[in-house]
């Protein structure tokens, strides 16, 4: 296996284990957010390094982040959107003291 591709796979996940780490740990919504962000972060690395040094002259790779990178963005802009509500209606973003969710 190429060395740079073991370097850019050992960062790709420590991205992805300081993520499931911060999702499980953190109580406030806005931090659970980043955190699923770094998740796919790490994919999106795991895609490019596979693209560079597996299949170098295949653009699969590419069109995949290009395609996570579109569906974080709508992620991101959906919850930012259930935050805002949630804390209208709560005034928290803890997780914990929000114990009902009404339509």
């Amino acid at each position: 296996m190429n060395p740079g591709l073991t370097h850019i796979l050992f960062i790709s996940i420590a991205l992805f284990f300081i993520g499931v780490f911060g999702f499980f740990t953190r109580r406030n919504l806005i931090t659970m957010l980043m955190s699923i962000e770094l998740i796919l972060n790490s994919v999106n690395l795991n895609f490019i390094a596979f693209n560079k040094y597996v299949w170098p002259d295949k653009l699969t790779g590419l069109f995949f982040t290009i395609f996570v990178i579109v569906i974080a963005a709508a992620e991101a802009a959906v919850a930012i959107a259930i935050i805002i509500n949630l804390y209208r209606n709560y005034q928290t973003i803890d997780v914990e003291k929000v114990e009902e969710l009404k339509y």
